[in-house]
């Protein structure tokens, strides 16, 4: 339906996810993460997304499946990355970082393989 949409902020431990759009055809979402703060190490079955820097600089860290090393991408602002499903990845902030995600709409198809607040193997908050 056209009009005014409910924004979100979800608290998380690296920080908040502002999500200002979610239909059945894509997800909009603004990620802060604080300066060395770090997301999980995870993928996604189905999820299809790109994060683009809005602010600040972040180690991208990616594999192209699970099992295999991780390599490391730094991304600045007004850099882009796409992740398909089944790519391993992880984002930690150098700086105080904010994020652009535009995805498919699956918010709960995360595997996380590890996570420094013990948030393994869930798809939790």
């Amino acid at each position: 339906m056209s009009g005014k949409t409910e924004v979100r902020v979800v608290q998380k431990p690296w920080g908040h996810e502002t999500i200002w759009a979610l239909t059945e055809h894509y997800v909009g979402k603004v990620l802060h993460i604080k300066a060395g703060e770090a997301l999980s190490v995870q993928y996604h079955n189905t999820k299809d997304e790109v994060i683009h820097v809005l602010r600040g600089e972040m180690i991208y860290r990616i594999a192209d499946k699970p099992g295999d090393a991780l390599r490391e991408v730094t991304l600045r602002a007004g850099e882009s990355y796409r992740n398909e499903p089944g790519h391993v990845h992880q984002m930690q902030a150098v700086t105080d970082c904010d994020l652009l995600e535009a995805s498919t709409p699956h918010l709960d198809d995360v595997v996380r393989l590890q996570d420094r607040y013990g948030r393994e193997g869930t798809s939790a908050p």
